[in-house]
């Protein structure tokens, strides 16, 4: 993407102008995807766990470092990796940084951002970010996989994340599970984006057939892509 005028260029950020970006989330929906038919016909965009849906996926995005550090900074993972933690900085060099916004004032931090190209908005949620991340990268149709925004059907396609680790010194905290509080301020974050996107005139497109998301029309992922 053109750096804006004033704006100091970002030398590692995608050019997806002109190509349909496929998110892949940890909804279990994701699970029963078919999404090897759409490789190499759109860019893939993984959040947390399920870069393993789809290896071959173009960028690795991951909002914590306790899931970087839990998976070692995913050192299998040949694409471009993202986070917006700053500790990602000293103990995996070669993940590229964002910065997120936390503002006090909820309908800033949760609203998705262009003013700023590596700026992304908080949206409480990896999925929100990584969506951020796709629009700034130009994409102007994007498709949304395992975006479920609904424990009624589990956690994730990959079971629960481990709340303990062992390590050589004891155990110490892991990863934090969903409660259903939380995927309700998702579902806010994420449905309320739909206005700023549609002024930016990018299309999203819902793939989760069970998703409690209300502003996306869904489809099967063989017709949106």
């Amino acid at each position: 993407m053109r750096a804006r005028r004033g704006e100091a260029p970002i030398d590692w950020f995608p050019d997806w102008r002109g190509q349909t970006c496929v998110i892949v989330a940890s909804g279990p929906s994701a699970k029963g995807v078919d999404l090897a038919s759409a490789r190499n016909r759109a860019r893939f965009l993984a959040v947390n766990n399920s870069w393993q849906l789809c290896p071959w996926a173009d960028v690795l995005y991951a909002c914590d470092f306790s899931w970087w550090r839990l998976n070692r900074g995913v050192p299998e993972f040949s694409g471009l990796k993202i986070s917006q933690h700053g500790s990602c900085k000293y103990h995996f060099p070669d993940i590229k940084l964002v910065q997120c916004v936390r503002s006090s004032e909820a309908h800033k931090s949760d609203t998705i951002r262009t003013d700023k190209k590596g700026v992304i908005g908080w949206g409480r949620n990896g999925g929100f970010q990584a969506l951020n991340l796709a629009v700034q990268f130009g994409s102007k149709k994007i498709v949304l996989v395992g975006f479920d925004m609904t424990l009624a059907h589990g956690l994730h396609w990959h079971g629960k994340h481990p709340t303990m680790i062992k390590t050589n010194n004891g155990q110490q905290r892991g990863l934090f599970n969903p409660r259903d509080k939380q995927v309700g301020e998702w579902r806010k974050a994420m449905d309320g984006a739909k206005a700023v996107l549609d002024r930016l005139g990018v299309t999203v497109i819902n793939c989760s057939q069970v998703s409690a998301l209300k502003a996306y029309p869904k489809m099967k992922f063989e017709d949106a892509i």
